[in-house]
This record gives structure tokens, C-alpha cells and sequence, in this order.
């Protein structure tokens, strides 16, 4: 998963998708899932969804507690609720950071 990009102002579904390494589908319902937190705007001509930052950042907070801690979807919405973005969009911050860590020790022992 790739950290949140900031140079543009919108993002399409595939975007999202890709930063997250998830299906588009998947990124969808969790849009539909999570009306509070992910409000995408539509294009006037196809209705296609565009995601802002807060929107990707949302998502990515999701993807954390969902996929990799396992919690269903209303359990990821009580903590949401309860932590409050900011404090989950650093935890999912400081993941990929840990993650990204670990790579780079792990190329350096495959390389030793």
C-alpha cells in the first residue's frame, strides 16, 4: 500500500485502488460502506467517483483495520468513531513507515 499522494486534487476509483492494492469493487463498498467518512464526488458526464486526500486517507484507515487487523466493517466504524481520524490516519501512517523499514532490512540481510 502506498502512502497518500498529495500533488493532485482528485483521484480515480483505479487510483485508489492501486494506492490500496485493492480491487476497485472493494474500494466502492467500502465508499458506500462508510458514507461518513469517504464522500467521493461525482463527474457530471459518467457519474464516475473522484476521491480527494481526506478521502484516500480515510480509505487507507480502513484498509489498516479491516484487512490487516481483521475487524468487520461496523467494528472498523465504532473505532473510527471512538479514536478519531487523525489518531488512526497516524497509526496507519506510522504502518506503512514500519513496513517500508522492514523491506529495506530485509534487502539489506538478503544481501549480506
Amino acid at each position: 500500500m502506498e502512502s497518500t499522494p498529495q500533488e493532485k486534487l482528485f483521484y480515480s476509483i483505479g487510483e485508489v485502488a492501486r494506492m490500496l492494492g485493492e480491487s476497485t469493487s472493494l474500494v466502492r463498498f467500502w465508499s458506500d460502506s462508510f458514507p461518513k467518512c469517504v464522500k467521493p464526488r461525482r463527474t457530471a458526464n459518467k457519474n464516475n467517483r473522484l476521491y480527494t486526500p481526506d478521502d484516500i486517507r480515510a480509505l487507507r484507515v480502513i484498509h489498516m483495520l479491516v484487512k490487516e487487523r481483521g475487524m468487520t466493517l461496523e467494528g472498523a466504524r465504532r473505532k473510527m468513531e471512538q479514536e478519531g481520524m487523525e489518531r488512526l490516519d497516524r497509526k496507519a501512517d506510522l504502518l506503512q513507515e514500519l513496513r517500508s523499514l522492514r523491506g529495506e532490512l530485509q534487502t539489506i540481510h538478503d544481501n549480506m
